[in-house]
């Protein structure tokens, strides 16, 4: 089967991943899919299938090794192998096999690959830290709002200075089906603890979304595993889950950025005297923005005829994220790390003090979750956390 490096089942949960979130969402097509994958659609349509009966575990491998055969290495040669390394400390496996092969260039030696696994087994390779660098969850899905409260916009508009010469920074929070504008407001930083002060209001007043848009800037994104942040983590205990437009693509939050050119004509230009000021046309922006103002692309309806609260209240209390039967929960410690048969497995800072699943998918293989978000799949064979990247 033509899978890539990693293991079978690594590329038939990547496999079923993408296609969740591409295929279902009509951004390809199966057989794009598959030809990405190097598989027939029915083998494609086998592992969805098997996915959809068994879970994650339909997903794993039967084995097919033989008890023995020609491509097992022969002691002799592992012997050779070992004694190229003792006397040549400095060579890995690329120049232990052309050593070999100066001395025997009709021998068939062993691949490079088995060669550095032999070196792997006996302990003799150091392995090289890298800083891990994340990928981007990828393309939000094409998506049109049915329904007030489904989905919220997010952005800030650009910083200005007010006549007194301080800055502010406009935080807007938008309805996606009624374009209804929930929040305008003035905060003298875009940090972490302003941000969600004014989530909270808004939350109080209207309720909670289903899903949340925003670009990838602080504090709605971050460098950490799946461009998690305090904030979008807190998202995620409500039961709101965060979508990230790509980097460089404003245009996936195009309403957004189509209100804010309102926002910066009619409340910007020219700057107020001072921060209250500017909140106060900002107040005065909004209310004409939702009760005034007809949108074209609403049938020149207002925002406000067509939008109301959600139904989902916010709590008093900000809930721990709980999980099913079958997944077991760890507490991820102060440093971002989990512990996992006796192993330390690192997640984010930002997950520090919250609540992660881990699900069995495979023998020595383990989903990770963050509420109903697959952070990667960890790895008992090189105990290594993989991270679905962008396809």
């Amino acid at each position: 089967m033509p899978w890539g490096t990693t293991t079978v089942t690594d590329e038939r949960i990547r496999f079923v991943l993408v296609h969740q979130r591409e295929v279902a969402s009509k951004q390809t097509t199966m057989s794009e899919l598959c030809e990405r994958f190097g598989i027939s659609r029915k083998t494609g349509y086998k592992y969805l299938r098997r996915k959809g009966q068994e879970g994650w575990t339909g997903l794993k491998d039967r084995s097919r090794a033989p008890l023995s055969g020609p491509h097992w290495i022969e002691p002799e040669v592992r012997k050779m192998v070992l004694e190229v390394k003792e006397e040549c400390s400095d060579f890995g496996a690329k120049k232990i096999l052309a050593d070999l092969r100066y001395a025997d260039a009709e021998r068939s030696w062993p691949s490079v690959s088995a060669i550095h696994h032999i070196l792997k087994q006996e302990g003799l390779v150091q392995e090289r830290k890298t800083r891990r660098h994340y990928p981007h969850p990828g393309t939000p899905p094409t998506f049109t709002a049915s329904v007030p409260n489904e989905e919220w916009s997010t952005d800030f508009k650009g910083q200005f200075r007010t006549l007194d010469r301080r800055y502010t920074y406009p935080l807007t929070i938008a309805d996606t089906f009624s374009r209804y504008l929930l929040g305008c407001v003035s905060v003298p930083t875009p940090s972490f603890e302003q941000t969600w002060r004014v989530f909270e209001r808004v939350f109080r007043e209207h309720g909670l979304p289903q899903w949340i848009r925003s670009d990838n800037g602080s504090p709605f994104s971050s460098p950490a595993i799946r461009r998690l942040s305090r904030l979008s983590v807190r998202w995620t205990r409500l039961g709101i889950q965060p979508r990230l437009i790509e980097p460089g693509n404003p245009q996936q939050n195009g309403r957004h950025e189509r209100m804010h050119l309102t926002l910066k004509q009619l409340a910007c230009n020219p700057a107020a005297d001072n921060a209250r000021a500017q909140q106060k046309a900002f107040d005065k922006f909004r209310t004409h923005f939702n009760n005034r103002r007809p949108h074209e692309s609403l049938n020149q309806t207002r925002p406000a005829d067509l939008y109301t609260p959600s139904p989902r209240q916010y709590p008093s209390r900000l809930p721990e994220i709980e999980y099913s039967a079958g997944i077991q929960p760890r507490r991820v410690n102060t440093n971002g790390v989990i512990k996992w048969h006796r192993r330390e497995v690192f997640l984010s800072e930002v997950l520090a003090g919250e609540f992660v699943g881990v699900q069995p998918i495979d023998d020595g293989l383990w989903l990770l979750l963050f509420g109903t978000l697959v952070l990667g799949y960890y790895s008992d064979r090189d105990h290594t956390l993989h991270i679905e990247k962008q396809a």
